[in-house]
């Protein structure tokens, strides 16, 4: 067979229907997981929807933790989809910083996706272990890429190194320089601090009113969420330039 006719020909009868059968598992998971909730999540309840024996299930996924990491790593990648179309979008106030654009579709994805924010951010489910370097880690660098660039796209790494971060120890900025960056060149400690910190701020507010502890604003969650990102994004650059 010609090279080119190899690389171009279609997957099998046998590889479609196999595509197609592990498609209706990864629904009938999501579903599970929408309707009652990470930590009830097992492939015998997942079997048991789409009427098939868990033996059966075997043959597509050979453990609960290959399945778990199929759904966190989607779940990842369907977030991170969602953040950067909204940075792509234009927003109501023309003015809105990127950063701002960012974290609110950020916000937005969590209210919409409890159960999949949960999924991610909620207790660790049990006896779950992620693969080392494995596709929900690549998931998570995809996103930790999106906020780095639109964090410091206005700034040099001149800038970024000389950030004003106090009672940043020697031993943490040691620790900072050698974890991995997954942005454009590498980014110095100080700025990771600022990212990490950020990203905290973001997260929790974030994560405060998906699971319920933000009430007490009533309807001004999403006036009063704008605000802490724009006053955040206005202290992070104070403390660059």
């Amino acid at each position: 067979m010609p090279a080119e006719e190899a690389t171009t020909a279609l997957p099998s009868l046998r590889q479609r229907r196999r595509a197609a059968a592990t498609q209706e598992i990864v629904d009938a998971a999501e579903r599970h997981l929408t309707e009652h909730g990470p930590a009830a999540l097992s492939l015998r309840a997942v079997a048991r929807s789409l009427g098939m024996t868990v033996q059966a299930l075997y043959h597509y996924f050979p453990s609960r933790d290959a399945l778990i990491t199929v759904l966190v790593t989607k779940a990842y990648d369907d977030l991170a989809d969602a953040v950067q179309t909204a940075v792509e979008t234009p927003a109501d106030d023309p003015d809105l910083p990127r950063l701002v654009r960012a974290a609110e579709g950020y916000r937005r994805w969590g209210i919409a996706h409890p159960e999949h924010f949960q999924l991610l951010y909620g207790t660790p489910l049990r006896d779950y272990a992620a693969p080392a370097d494995g596709p929900t880690t690549q998931a998570t660098r995809r996103m930790s890429m999106i906020f780095e660039r639109e964090l410091f796209e206005e700034f040099t790494p001149e800038q970024l190194a000389a950030a004003d971060t106090p009672g940043l120890s020697p031993p943490l900025r040691a620790y900072l320089e050698q974890l991995p960056h997954y942005g454009e060149g590498h980014l110095p400690s100080p700025a990771t601090a600022l990212l990490m910190s950020a990203w905290g701020h973001l997260h929790g507010l974030v994560a405060l009113e998906v699971f319920g502890h933000t009430t007490f604003l009533g309807g001004h969650q999403e006036e009063i969420f704008r605000m802490a990102m724009r006053n955040l994004l206005a202290d992070i650059h104070r403390r660059i330039t």
